[in-house]
């Protein structure tokens, strides 16, 4: 029994570092910023740079009628915010505000457009923004990059 225990303890201590933590939140801001990209790619017209499809507003108009704007604020409130919360998820700069905006956006999608699909889908999209606005985008992001040249 000691051999396994001593075998576990080996083994967290070779996982629990700033390295594999590091991994570990690249993975999850992109696996965050993949779900809302795709998202947002569905809005605009496929080949133009963030125009908005016309359609986006007919559909939030009748598909996603619950939601407490109109669709003339929404669907580029939308759009917009599901194109640059997500790349600076990649980037790991504004980690925190990113996810946050993100997690905002779930609770709304939850509370106003899709309320049976807490279980799984944004429940799991709330645990990887809740993980990214306490832990932060981790060694390898911009933001790290910029508190290290900040302390200097």
């Amino acid at each position: 029994m000691n051999r396994v225990v001593g075998l576990y303890d080996r083994s967290v201590a070779l996982i629990e570092g700033r390295v594999p933590e590091a991994f570990a939140l690249l993975l999850l801001r992109i696996a965050l910023a993949g779900v809302f990209w795709r998202s947002g790619q569905t809005k605009t017209v496929e080949g133009a740079f963030l125009t908005i499809d016309p359609v986006q507003y007919d559909l939030f108009a009748s598909e996603f009628s619950g939601l407490p704007l109109d669709p003339v604020i929404a669907v580029p409130l939308t759009t917009y915010a599901e194109h640059i919360f997500p790349a600076l998820l990649l980037l790991g700069l504004a980690t925190r505000l990113s996810a946050g905006a993100l997690l905002v956006m779930t609770l709304v999608i939850q509370l106003f457009v899709f309320p049976d699909a807490w279980w799984p889908v944004h429940s799991l999209w709330a645990a990887m923004a809740a993980i990214l606005i306490v832990r932060g985008g981790g060694l390898f992001s911009l933001d790290a990059l910029v508190a290290r040249l900040r302390r200097r």
